[in-house]
């Protein structure tokens, strides 16, 4: 008979049990999402350059698959959103708004989220590592380094109370039924879009359940809280400050045993390398010249400082904070979507689009290694 998950809690601790979640939850992201191709500047430039290549849909899936899964825990009864730290906690419109620009900004010219260059990483880019590396520097020094005081009168310019007023469902008198079907709408159009551009079952499945992995982090977290007599709020996915938390722990030892965040940032990294192993797309890849690789690293550094202050990275404001309709992600990801757009216009625009999800070949197959962006 397996033990419960109190008493799991009882023999083990709550941080090793938040360990094993986050390391299987972060398998199965990692795996997905390189599978999929998961990523939000794809999606981005697709939609600026108004072509059809099947990664805006991708994103669609991801999106409206954390909206479903997540609502339909809450109608349940298996998670309250109204703990969640992102609408129980104070939070900043000014940080937001502006952070999710500088966010936005940034992955275009890093060529990659947040997230995605932690699954590159796993899969071999050495561009990826560097640039993931200087987000999390950037990351650690907005949060408790040099860039806290300017990250903190940023994000105290505009700010909004915790509870109702940051709740997008509260504000709207709208209930989670009707964000349950908001969610459905956007998965209709995704499968739809998904036939017409023939997209592979890697990528619509593989996004769904890059969608399915936020509403289990929040279901998992949501159980060890009740399980614990510590008292814990619920969390989900996001990368800017787990990336963070894992270099502190590399550069200084803590007394602090580690906990969700150390376990997803190393099962998604191990998820990506077991796909990338499995299927064979295992490479290792450098930048191509000296612009590169300042461009790379510019975008990390402003994707590391911009999470931390806008609350959220594509992945912890995009699909985490818009799962549970929290105002402040809406207008972080409304910022990342407007900031990428328009850097993509006047940097990339006269440049390569973004390479089709064809049902048969590999990705990384359809167009010229020169050419060729995370």
């Amino acid at each position: 008979m397996l033990p419960t998950l109190e008493a799991l809690v009882e023999q083990h601790g709550v941080q090793a049990v938040l360990l094993a979640f986050g390391l299987a939850i972060g398998l199965a992201f990692g795996f997905l999402a390189q599978r999929s191709r998961f990523c939000l500047r794809s999606a981005t430039i697709e939609f600026s350059r108004q072509r059809s290549g099947g990664r805006l849909t991708v994103w669609l899936f991801a999106f409206g698959g954390a909206i479903v899964f997540t609502q339909a825990l809450v109608l349940a009864g298996a998670f309250d959103s109204s703990q969640a730290r992102q609408i129980a906690a104070r939070g900043s419109l000014s940080g937001a708004a502006l952070g999710g620009a500088l966010f936005g900004a940034g992955m275009i010219l890093a060529r990659g989220c947040a997230s995605r260059l932690l699954v590159l990483a796993g899969q071999g880019n050495l561009r990826s590592m560097l640039s993931g590396l200087v987000f999390a520097v950037t990351a650690l020094a907005a949060t408790s380094g040099a860039l806290a005081p300017l990250r903190l009168a940023l994000g105290e310019a505009w700010t909004v109370p915790g509870g109702g007023d940051r709740d997008l469902l509260a504000r709207f008198g709208a209930g989670h039924g009707h964000a349950l079907a908001f969610g459905l709408v956007w998965l209709i159009a995704a499968v739809f879009w998904a036939r017409r551009q023939r997209v592979s079952a890697w990528g619509w499945a593989g996004a769904l359940g890059v969608g399915a992995t936020v509403a289990a982090a929040w279901w998992a977290t949501a159980a060890v809280a009740r399980a614990s007599f510590e008292p814990l709020a619920p969390q989900s996915l996001t990368f800017a400050g787990p990336s963070a938390e894992v270099l502190s722990r590399v550069l200084v030892a803590s007394e602090r045993a580690p906990g969700f965040e150390v376990g997803l940032v190393a099962g998604v990294f191990a998820g990506s390398f077991i796909a990338a192993s499995l299927f064979r797309e295992l490479r290792v890849e450098a930048f191509e010249g000296a612009a590169s690789m300042q461009r790379a690293l510019a975008g990390a550094v402003l994707m590391g400082f911009g999470a931390t202050l806008a609350g959220g990275c594509a992945v912890g404001a995009g699909l985490t904070g818009a799962s549970v309709f929290t105002v402040t992600a809406w207008v972080a990801l409304a910022a990342m979507w407007a900031a990428a757009a328009l850097t993509d216009r006047l940097v990339d625009a006269q440049g390569p689009a973004p390479p089709t999800v064809h049902p048969q070949r590999p990705l990384h197959s359809q167009q010229p290694h020169s050419n060729r962006a995370p």
